[in-house]
């Protein structure tokens, strides 16, 4: 591929080898919205149904510190025991929120690209640390939209959090009265009413990133002619070299075909665009069989090897048309011209003898 086309003449759209290759190199639409996105529900999924039993688990694992601290054991033997406990019980505790973090994760990635794991994208390459491709990259277009678009979520989102958040504040004094597990609920309660708020304008700002990011992506991947041409040429071979061996093949068929006419038995001919030879032979064949055809030139020189080895030539035009149509090189005559071609070359073999006037061999 020409590595140095201005992308103004890369006009036409990838193909799906273009496609596939960017895909094992690991590249494919990837829009940073759609991973917040997932984070932020799992991070919704873990305050609204998980939090509250985590906290129970840890307050219950820290309440002898803080409630019976003059029970514990602090000797060198116990110390180490004890908090090993807690540290065990404080894992496990923290684990399921983060498994959910890692799901959430790996799910944004395979919603957007399938499953695909490469390591292409892992090779080291000096453009990456190259100074001024990341200057480049910094004061590109493509920064400059990413900033803006950032701006602008920011201030969606920030909207949409205050929006949801202003109703409550008008009977903010009131909190006071409550109890702290009462107030922890009410504080747990506008969290949760503030991510699911958030998330769905979340969701829309990622759906519309995301056929952004993929419209991105299939610009980029955008192809000149010339590309076309050379991935045609690797994947299918250059027209010319196959057009060569496709005629080396087609002079080495017709040399073998050629090499069968001296052991036909009767040549049927047109009399001057087509000819095919036939051969029949009782004892092992079923029917005659074709052992060459061709029209014009071939049709010239089959005549001309027939005439060189004696062979009959036989003009048939209906018979000679109708073979050459249905009938193929190395294989038996089609069942409905067998009555033409048994007369043809029963005269034949009347002629050299090898036939009674009563249709039985001599």
């Amino acid at each position: 591929m020409a590595e140095d086309q201005d992308q103004s003449q890369k006009t036409e759209e990838p193909t799906q080898k273009k496609l596939d290759d960017a895909r094992k190199k690991g590249q494919g639409v990837n829009s940073k919205e759609i991973t917040n996105l997932f984070m932020l529900v799992a991070a919704a999924i873990v305050v609204a149904a998980v939090l509250p039993g985590i906290m129970g688990d840890m307050t219950m694992s820290l309440r002898p510190f803080l409630a019976q601290p003059h029970l514990m054991a602090i000797g060198d033997a116990d110390a180490p025991s004890g908090l090993g406990s807690v540290g065990l019980k404080m894992m496990s505790a923290l684990g399921p929120p983060l498994a959910i973090f890692v799901v959430a994760a790996l799910a944004a990635g395979f919603v957007q690209r399938g499953w695909n794991i490469s390591a292409e994208s892992m090779k080291p390459e000096l453009k990456k640390i190259s100074p001024l491709k990341g200057l480049k990259r910094m004061f590109s277009m493509r920064s400059v939209a990413e900033f803006l678009k950032g701006v602008a979520k920011l201030v969606i989102v920030g909207a949409v959090g205050l929006a949801t958040i202003m109703p409550e504040m008008i009977g903010l004094e009131t909190l006071t009265s409550f109890s702290p597990l009462q107030f922890m609920g009410r504080i747990h309660e506008l969290v949760i009413r503030l991510l699911v708020g958030v998330c769905s304008i979340l969701a829309l700002i990622a759906g519309m990133d995301y056929l952004y990011q993929r419209f991105e992506f299939l610009k980029q991947q955008k192809m000149s002619r010339q590309d076309i041409k050379d991935e045609y040429k690797q994947t299918e071979g250059d027209p010319a070299v196959k057009g060569r061996i496709r005629q080396l093949r087609q002079e080495r068929a017709r040399g073998r075909m050629m090499s069968a006419v001296p052991d036909a038995d009767v040549v049927v001919t047109n009399p001057t665009h087509f000819a095919v030879a036939l051969k029949y032979s009782p004892d092992d064949m079923n029917a005659p069989m074709m052992v060459a055809k061709g029209a014009d030139l071939v049709a010239k020189r089959i005549r001309e090897v027939a005439e060189e080895n004696e062979v009959p030539i036989v003009q048939n035009p209906p018979l000679t048309r109708a073979l050459y149509a249905s009938g193929e090189i190395d294989q038996e005559i089609p069942i409905e011209h067998y009555k033409a071609v048994a007369e043809v070359i029963g005269y034949v073999w009347r002629l050299k003898g090898k036939m009674r006037q009563d249709g039985s061999r001599a």
